[in-house]
């Protein structure tokens, strides 16, 4: 493993978030605490607890997790399709360091990000709604496992990507969607049975689900179903990209 080319591409691509602090940190921290203002703080003392948790405090996994994909998508997308843009993409592959390497350093620095805003967040919704984590070191690993999935898979999009316009069709399009429905602001179980079934074809929802039950104990989906998804979603990522170095596909163009 040629460690001083993966600590150079980590730390260039970490430096970035705080060249743009404001952007990188403080913009989701401040948009995600409105959402504990608003459904949290606001809406949340008017509403009925769910499975036994007071709303304000059940939707702050979701929360956190709907950010972390956005996020973790963001940072990477962006990190790989710069050099592309710029063309420096041509001096990394003709380097000696592997594609591993080379997804270890940019991929590490996005999940790395996407972490410690997730951290931030849980912290700031202190300030807002009173939480409890039954299952700390679950919690971390749902929280660095989801990070580094969708820094994978953000990884894909900015090498798929030949525009900046392509850089948020999938994750406006198709994640965010995806997030809101995947039960951020409720359970499955409220639904009607019919919609309940619907939910569990939308990846999200194990996730959540999953992340959620480390806090509280209570899930809508097993937490081991949550935690294979999340891995076999990784592993199917990392053939992917496997082949994209393999192939050069819209790397050698």
């Amino acid at each position: 493993m040629n460690r001083y080319a993966v600590r150079a591409i980590y730390l260039f691509e970490l430096s970035r978030a705080w060249r743009t602090l404001a952007q990188s940190i403080a913009t989701p921290i401040i948009s995600t605490s409105l959402y504990f203002v608003v459904f949290g703080a606001a809406i949340g003392a008017n509403m009925n607890a769910v499975h036994g948790v007071s709303y304000g405090a059940f939707i702050v996994p979701g929360l956190i997790m709907m950010m972390l994909l956005s996020e973790s998508i963001s940072n990477a997308s962006f990190g790989i399709y710069m050099p592309r843009y710029a063309g420096t993409i041509y001096e990394v592959l003709s380097a000696p360091v592997s594609w591993f390497e080379i997804l270890i350093g940019y991929v590490g620095a996005a999940a790395t990000k996407s972490v410690i805003l997730g951290l931030l967040i849980l912290v700031t919704a202190r300030l807002f709604v009173a939480y409890e984590i039954q299952h700390p070191l679950w919690m971390a690993l749902f929280l660095i496992l989801t990070a580094v999935t969708f820094s994978l898979f953000g990884f894909i999009i900015g090498i798929w990507a030949n525009g900046w316009e392509k850089l948020q069709i999938v994750p406006a399009l198709i994640v965010t969607p995806l997030a809101f429905l995947g039960g951020s602001f409720y359970s499955i179980e409220m639904l009607p049975e019919m919609w309940q079934k619907i939910a569990l074809l939308n990846p999200v929802v194990y996730l959540i689900s999953g992340f959620r039950w480390s806090f509280y104990g209570v899930s809508d989906v097993n937490p081991a179903i949550s935690l294979g998804m999340t891995l076999g979603f990784m592993v199917l990522c990392l053939v992917i990209i496997g082949w994209i170095f393999r192939t050069g596909y819209r790397l050698k163009q």
